[in-house]
């Protein structure tokens, strides 16, 4: 596993980042700027001249400068396990005062480990250690299936990093939920889009992530269709499942939600109506039985012409 010329899919869900439930649990050091802004929403900000106890405040994770052998590093837990495809290493406004270099392990540990039972778990490298530059994006590929529930960022020899995203698909533990019903799209249970005709103002992933969205960039919306079409996304389901409630919200979404949804399964080469073409109504939650028993992978959601939706959800049983 190696960082790579080729481009790393950064449209795949940040698995670490505190929307998902990520955590930093431990750091070698956090000195002059705390380790939980590692994994926090949004770019990082800076604002000259803000000088506290501690020196000047940085959006990010700063170590002292040290004075003896060795190297400062965190531990991230991830807010879900998955196969990480993507590490970005952000150095953000640390422009005297970043690593050198960095080095990204990974570990799949059960239960609710401490930090010392972390620390002590085999771990494997993902990235290699990497030269980086001050106040810039670093994106690295890994590859690999196997599926990791924590992540060791490890800079040499200390330094400032504003964020650390970790890229990648979505792999629970499912036994929880034997016998139980649960949201078969939620990209906290493994739901994940696959495709999607536009995205142009915000990310699809948006509309099966945890929680309710906030305003309208953190759900899904798509730019005016000027043509007799519509558009749509795919949504490969946490395992294969009955679908028994859709939730389709249109909050925050005033005058750009779609006039209409229809929702279509599939299950290999077969297609089955879930919800036939259906209106919906701005800035509402709407919940809609479906009555289909077949299980079936994934689920299209094609949305009439256009718009935007807050959330999807789809309710049911895994087969």
């Amino acid at each position: 596993m190696s960082h790579s010329d080729a481009q790393p899919d950064l449209n795949l869900p940040d698995l670490a980042g505190r929307a998902l439930g990520g955590s930093v649990v431990a750091a070698s050091d956090e000195s002059f700027a705390e380790k939980e802004s590692l994994i926090r929403p949004g770019r990082p900000g800076f604002q000259a001249g803000t000088f506290g106890n501690k020196g000047q405040v940085y959006d990010g994770w700063e170590t002292r400068r040290r004075r003896e052998p060795g190297h400062d590093w965190a531990l991230v837990r991830l807010g879900v396990p998955g196969v990480i495809r993507a590490v970005v290493i952000d150095t953000a406004w640390f422009k005297g005062n970043y690593p050198p270099y960095a080095s990204v392990e990974a570990a799949a540990v059960h239960g609710h480990p401490s930090p010392d039972e972390l620390l002590a778990a085999p771990w494997t490298e993902i990235v290699p250690k990497a030269a980086l530059k001050g106040d810039a994006e670093h994106h690295f590929q890994v590859a690999g299936e196997t599926r990791y529930t924590h992540v060791r960022l490890n800079i040499h020899p200390d330094g400032g990093v504003a964020r650390l995203r970790v890229h990648g698909e979505a792999r629970p533990d499912m036994s929880a939920y034997d016998g139980l019903g649960l949201d078969l799209a939620a990209l906290a249970n493994g739901g994940l889009v696959t495709a999607c005709s536009n995205d142009f103002y915000s990310a699809p992933n948006n509309v099966i992530a945890p929680g309710l969205a906030r305003h309208q960039a953190e759900g899904w919306e798509t730019a005016r269709r000027r043509d007799e079409g519509n558009d749509w996304l795919v949504i490969r389901l946490a395992g294969r499942g009955v679908v028994k409630l859709a939730e389709i919200d249109t909050t925050n979404l005033l005058f750009n939600a779609p006039g209409a949804v229809a929702l279509t399964g599939i299950d290999g080469e077969r297609e089955v109506e879930l919800l036939p073409r259906t209106r919906l109504q701005p800035d509402t939650p709407h919940r809609f039985r479906l009555h289909h028993p077949g299980p079936v992978t994934h689920v299209r959601v094609d949305i009439y012409p256009d718009g935007g939706l807050a959330r999807i959800r789809l309710h049911g049983h895994l087969s």
